[in-house]
């Protein structure tokens, strides 16, 4: 769920990049300089991206079904594993 929170920040960031750049002419940002509102835009892309990194949860996680045991071949010290076996 932190992923989608940390998108939703990227694109609004995006968003205000564009607009400090001066790709759309909005006055709502006109009594600030252009770069302060690009500044603040790269700043929430960034934060976004790290929030959507950060993300732990969620079905990325691949927990094994079954533990593996090795398959040994020898006795004591001459043993090698040669392959492994599902429990």
């Amino acid at each position: 769920m932190k992923a989608v929170f940390g998108y939703i920040i990227s694109v609004v960031g995006l968003v205000i990049m564009t607009i400090g750049f001066g790709a759309f002419n909005i006055s709502l940002f006109s009594g600030v300089g252009e770069w302060y509102v690009a500044g603040v835009g790269a700043v929430l892309v960034a934060v976004g991206v790290i929030i959507s990194l950060s993300d732990k949860g969620g079905s990325r996680k691949h927990k094994q079904a079954k533990e593996e045991v090795p398959i040994y071949e020898g006795t004591g010290k001459n043993r090698k594993i040669v392959g492994y076996q599902r429990e």
